[in-house]
């Protein structure tokens, strides 16, 4: 098969699904897993795709926006892994900031027990804080649908009267030129005041996330701590060590 016929037929698979592994084109083409790597990176420069762990996914534009089910489809053992360091974080008698997210919606079970108070802007999020007899307070206001996050003026004022000893954050896209983005800016002040808000702000960013920029910055990076998983460590060990000369980087196993 030529190199134009396999790039069409990724790009075909990646119409029917999300997300494609790479042994999924290898059976598909018959070509060896180094061409079928060497393919997708060629597609991903062409910004046809996106390389993550294993396989592919579709390209988005900077605006665009995954909703809350597919993005919790994706990645969700890392994510798993990302929500349970970063729950190890919170104590007995902690104030916390729980953004609307996937992988902050996956912290859930991991604070069930402690002697905490949340308050959230996720809708996801009530009912299995509530479930983990959670003690949760929600901003409230327009919620916005694909992410379930509750956004505008009134989230923001209700959120105004709140202090957190820590931020819990999901984002779209990590860099050290332009910080912590997420496409939609309504998004971007919910998180930006959240932070202002906090003693300490967690970022929560799967290995997907890095190298991306999308519409809205939140912050830069030395004015948050990042936990992402030991799969960013194995694909890219420069950038880790980029990023620990520039902010807080906590690694958790997968």
């Amino acid at each position: 098969m030529l190199t134009l016929e396999r790039k069409e037929l990724i790009l075909s698979l990646l119409k029917n699904q999300e997300i494609i592994k790479i042994q999924d084109i290898i059976d598909h083409t018959k070509a060896s897993e180094s061409t079928i790597r060497r393919d997708l990176t060629e597609l991903e420069q062409e910004k046809k795709l996106k390389r993550i762990h294993g396989g592919a996914t579709r390209y988005t534009s900077k605006r665009e926006e995954p909703t809350m089910e597919q993005k919790t489809l994706k990645n969700h053992h890392e994510k798993v892994s990302i929500a349970k360091k970063a729950a190890s974080f919170v104590q007995d008698g902690d104030c916390i900031f729980l953004d609307a997210g996937s992988t902050t919606f996956e912290m859930i079970p991991f604070l069930k027990g402690k002697e905490i108070e949340v308050v959230t802007n996720g809708l996801s999020n009530i009912p299995a804080l509530l479930a983990a007899n959670i003690q949760t307070h929600v901003l409230g206001g327009y919620v916005k649908k694909g992410t379930h996050a509750f956004i505008g003026r009134h989230a923001l004022e209700t959120l105004a009267h709140f202090r957190f000893d820590f931020a819990f954050l999901g984002t779209n896209g990590v860099t050290v030129e332009d910080g912590i983005t997420t496409p939609d800016p309504e998004e971007a002040y919910i998180k930006a005041k959240a932070i202002a808000s906090s003693r300490q702000t967690f970022v929560l960013a799967d290995h997907t996330k890095f190298g991306d920029v999308t519409f809205s910055k939140i912050t830069a990076i030395s004015e948050v701590n990042l936990i992402t998983s030991e799969w960013l460590e194995k694909q890219n060990a420069e950038l880790v060590k980029i990023l620990k000369t520039n902010t807080t980087l906590e690694v958790s196993p997968v």
